[in-house]
């Protein structure tokens, strides 16, 4: 029988999973609308969809209204420090991500920012006493050797905006250990709105700057289903950062690489070469480790009670 602690590290591991599904599906239909309109219209324009769509299933969870017997009216928890400093944080390092990828090759992008799930076991250990046995930082670091041979990023690209890309990914880790301080009362969907809305909000400044493009049907359609997807990884991904430990949930944040191999096979007939297969393998290997590990130490603790 799963005690407390696996269940909620199983759940956070799931969770943890399918954002990272979401996020590569959001980004698939993105790239493709970010041919014809520019950057901040675009995220303005997604942020709207977003927006509407968590409002619309806030309301549906009866979220929008003070019931009796509540503490506060849900709408004053969107400005609780936590939960706005998360969203200020997200929407700025959101913004600085993507004007690092506009400048850099994507391999080179991918590899700074998939550092995240290293700085928060960093912070994990140092901030909320985390214990992480060397078998779990070996299999953080194969993990990300094998985001390295996969993405292949070009030394020659490594320049100022790396170093933009990298506040960034600072920026998020910060975003995810704030995540862990927000009270549990506070539900995960009105913490998804908050985020969404100050993206929205942001990029809506940045392109009143910029010539807006003429839209048509399908590319609202498209931006429609992109706003579902990046909802739902917004979501899942607060929820990932809410439940279990955080040293072990992080590294799940690899799988979004291997969702994008499957999709870029799948739509583009995109194959991996030599190395890449290897840090397939590498980081199949070491998510497999740390689920078997944490398997074993749910085993021990069932035989202990």
């Amino acid at each position: 029988m799963l005690t407390l602690q696996s269940q909620a590290n199983r759940d956070g591991i799931l969770a943890m999973t399918f954002a990272m599904a979401c996020f590569i599906a959001n980004d698939a239909l993105v790239k493709y609308v970010s041919e014809s309109l520019p950057a901040a219209q675009l995220i303005f324009i997604r942020g709207l969809f977003a927006t509407a769509f968590l409002l619309a299933v806030a309301h549906g969870m009866g979220l929008l209204r003070r019931t009796p017997g509540q503490a506060s009216d849900p709408l004053r928890q969107l400005l609780l420090r936590p939960v706005w400093l998360r969203a200020v944080i997200d929407a700025v390092a959101t913004i600085a991500y993507l004007t690092s990828l506009f400048n850099l090759p994507i391999g080179n992008a991918t590899a700074i920012s998939m550092a995240t799930p290293l700085l928060i076991t960093l912070f994990a250990v140092l901030a909320w006493r985390e214990r992480v046995g060397p078998g779990r930082w070996l299999a953080l670091a194969c993990g990300f050797a094998g985001v390295l041979l996969i993405v292949q990023p070009d030394a020659g690209g490594f320049n100022a905006w790396s170093m933009l890309c990298f506040l960034a990914t600072v920026l998020h880790t910060v975003r995810d250990l704030i995540t862990r301080t927000i009270p549990e009362q506070v539900p995960s969907i009105l913490v998804t709105v908050s985020t969404t809305v100050a993206v929205t909000l942001l990029a809506g400044l940045m392109s009143v700057a910029q010539p807006w493009a003429p839209l048509d049907a399908r590319q609202l359609l498209l931006l429609g289903a992109a706003s579902i997807f990046l909802s739902g990884a917004y979501y899942l991904i607060i929820v990932g950062m809410r439940t279990g430990e955080m040293s072990l949930i992080a590294p799940f944040r690899y799988t979004g690489l291997l969702f994008a191999l499957l999709l870029g096979w799948l739509v583009w007939r995109e194959v991996p070469n030599t190395a890449a297969w290897i840090g397939i393998a590498l980081l199949v290997g070491a998510g497999i480790y740390v689920l078997h590990s944490e398997r074993t130490r749910t085993l021990l603790d069932a035989a202990a009670d």
